[in-house]
């Protein structure tokens, strides 16, 4: 009887394949750090707003805002080299109605125009009650700023703005209010429009509801 012995070689792998692994996993791992940190930051470039409340006087029903947002990069470049931007402030009332979808009694629209004057260095922001391609300068409020960040200070702030007429709301009813604001890209120039349409340098845009149940005027 003859007996045969067999073995199968182990071969065990070179140290710099496992280190060739081992980096590829970090190398991964470290990706999707990245990922998940630039989502975060884009997550907070959209901003919020910050505080909104309604007060019923005896003329109307008023808005108050705070709104927190910074500008895009590529919206603060175009604005550096002159170009003019253009944002839209809305604000919706709707009334309820149990036997039906709630009924918008109010909707008010206010346009801002931020633009730089480089030979000047100022800052310039207009506002209208209608689009600035319809309107032009004519009949606007127009405040000058030497930097930006005190005409982004003024944009943030809303106060006492009025966004309907004591006949549309109505006592005890619940009211909803949808306050939206963002960079309007219709007023754009066109080749602008046919470039920034789709891009998320180009996206600024706030929203928020609020429920509310009007009071007879003090």
């Amino acid at each position: 009887m003859t007996t045969t012995d067999s073995f199968t070689p182990c071969f065990k792998k070179p140290w710099h394949d496992k280190w060739a692994g081992w980096a590829l996993r970090l190398g991964v791992a470290l990706l999707c750090a990245l990922l998940l940190q630039g989502q975060a930051w884009a997550e907070q470039a959209v901003g919020e707003v910050e505080e909104l409340r309604v007060e019923r006087a005896e003329d109307g029903l008023y808005l108050s805002a705070t709104l927190q947002f910074a500008l895009p990069e590529l919206v603060e470049d175009a604005l550096r080299k002159g170009i003019p931007m253009f944002f839209v402030v809305q604000a919706q009332v709707l009334r309820d109605r149990w036997y039906w979808s709630d009924r918008e009694v109010a909707d008010a629209r206010r346009y801002l125009r931020l633009s730089y004057q480089p030979l000047t260095r100022k800052w310039r922001l207009n506002t209208s009650p209608a689009p600035f391609s319809n309107s032009g300068l004519g009949v606007t409020l127009g405040q000058s700023f030497d930097d930006l960040a005190d005409a982004l200070a003024a944009m943030r702030r809303i106060a006492r703005w009025k966004i309907a007429d004591a006949s549309a709301i109505e006592v005890g009813a619940g009211h909803t209010l949808r306050f939206y604001f963002q960079l309007d890209l219709s007023q754009l120039p066109r080749p602008f429009q046919i470039g920034a349409v789709g891009r998320a340098g180009w996206s600024l845009q706030l929203e928020r509801s609020l429920r509310f149940v009007p009071e007879t005027a003090p």
